[in-house]
């Protein structure tokens, strides 16, 4: 017997083998990887559930739920989603600001900003107070006409239409029609027991869920194209849309024998204008005025600054970052500050704020360094956030009903206009931190004194709240 026979033979017998063994380590492979999928599906539903469970349980708590506030979280919380997701779209286009263009180019962006606001104060704020015995309508139409015109947007920009500027400037109007909406519409809400800084600070909290997670979805869709995140900011407002239509009946004014439907002018009267305001509420507002005026000035002198006069051993890109982070920890401690159980007073936390901004801005101009604009930039960030809250809840509480909207915008218009100041005054300034921040600081301390005189002013003639 020839014995290389049965060598040949084991040799076949292990060549046939050889496709099973093969087809036996893939099916073992195939069904580890199903595991795994199958395990990481189960991860993220469970994480999914308890997230879930853990923000119902935040937006009902304090009687939210009996009173319909967290039927008004819920829908912000997508509308901001949306937002979110429409910002976006729009961050690589006609709003992209021109950092590295010349200084007129930004001048430009700056009037750029103010252009929804033309119409906020004049027309939409009495606009939705003459209507506010329809407010979730009203609410429901600047969620509706947002997403049409995202829709129409996506199409505009995939064919690179003249439409997109029009059209997104008509989304930013109807924007700022649902913040003074907003506002006018959560006192009425109110759960017994919660003062209105914590119910705003609430829905500010909500707002930013909504805006991580609606912008971390578009930020993935916009890889595809800015059309892809606008088709995605379209079904987020679909949804929030409803969910308007499903909010409490007491979001509207109710029309009864004694408090008849009112049908203010469209027109503001003179002595509805802003300087004829509760002097809590100017206080209050000049303050105010002064976190949005710094915040506008941080936004385009850092830039400037840490490209000509940058801080040895940091780039300009790491810096800009770093303060971008410290400003919004600023805004989750400043949110987080006006939901406590027993909320800051408004007054005295505004005046605390303006202390608190004016300090930071004469260290940074004292001592150029990476703390000091982290430090500036995060008190800038809670002054915001906070100082916002307090706003808001003294307007609530001091301004009738009736003139709640028209005040918010012209609030709104206000509060705008000192950004683009602040954003202004860092592009004629010279690049020196002394000068530049010297600068801001007095226009903080003065607008803080004027704050300062009219209340007193207001408490001598026994106009004011406690």
């Amino acid at each position: 017997m020839d014995p290389v026979e049965p060598m040949a033979q084991d040799t076949g017998a292990a060549t046939s083998d050889r496709p099973s063994r093969l087809s036996g380590g893939a099916r073992q492979v195939t069904r580890a990887l199903g595991r795994t999928v199958r395990a990481t599906a189960r991860a993220t539903a469970t994480g999914g559930r308890r997230s879930s469970a853990a923000f119902q349980a935040f937006a009902r708590r304090d009687g939210a739920d009996a009173s319909g506030l967290t039927r008004f979280i819920e829908m912000h919380t997508v509308e901001v989603a949306a937002d979110s997701a429409l910002t976006v779209s729009l961050a690589g286009t006609v709003f992209a600001m021109p950092t590295g263009q010349a200084r007129g180019a930004v001048a430009l962006f700056l009037l750029l900003t103010m252009a929804p606001f033309v119409l906020l104060a004049p027309f939409v704020g009495p606009v939705l107070d003459r209507f506010r015995h329809g407010r979730r309508w009203a609410i429901g139409a600047t969620l509706a006409l947002r997403g049409f015109m995202c829709w129409v947007l996506a199409g505009a920009v995939s064919t690179e239409s003249a439409w997109v500027f029009p059209l997104a400037l008509a989304c930013l109007v109807a924007s700022r029609a649902y913040a003074v909406a907003r506002a006018s519409a959560i006192p009425r809400l109110l759960p017994d027991g919660m003062d209105l800084v914590t119910a705003n600070s609430r829905i500010m909290i909500a707002g930013l869920i909504g805006m991580g997670l609606g912008g971390g979805l578009a930020g993935l869709l916009s890889r595809g194209g800015a059309e892809w995140s606008l088709r995605l900011a379209f079904a987020i407002y679909v949804v929030a849309t409803v969910l308007s239509i499903r909010l409490p009946a007491q979001v509207d004014t109710a029309v009864t024998a004694e408090t008849p439907r009112i049908r203010p002018p469209l027109r503001s009267l003179p002595e509805e204008r802003l300087r004829h305001l509760p002097h809590r509420v100017l206080h209050a507002l000049i303050i105010m005025g002064g976190a949005r005026f710094l915040v506008g000035f941080l936004t385009l002198y850092l830039i400037f600054l840490t490209r000509e006069n940058p801080i040895p051993g940091w780039s300009t890109p790491v810096l800009i970052g770093a303060a971008v982070v410290a400003a919004g920890l600023g805004n989750i401690l400043g949110s987080l500050l006006g939901n406590t159980k027993v909320a800051p007073p408004p007054t005295p936390t505004l005046v605390l704020l303006g202390i608190a901004g004016v300090v930071s801005a004469v260290l940074a101009a004292f001592f150029y360094a990476l703390w000091s604009l982290l430090l500036v930039s995060f008190v800038g960030g809670v002054y915001t956030q906070l100082g916002k809250l307090c706003l808001d809840s003294i307007i609530q509480a001091e301004v009738p009903e009736s003139r709640h909207s028209r005040v918010f915008a012209w609030i709104e218009t206000t509060l705008q206009l000192t950004w683009v100041a602040g954003g202004a005054l860092a592009i004629v300034l010279p690049l020196e931190p002394t000068i530049g921040f010297g600068v801001t600081a007095f226009c903080l301390v003065i607008g803080f004194v004027g704050a300062v005189r009219l209340r007193a002013q207001g408490s001598r003639i026994g106009v004011t709240s406690p």
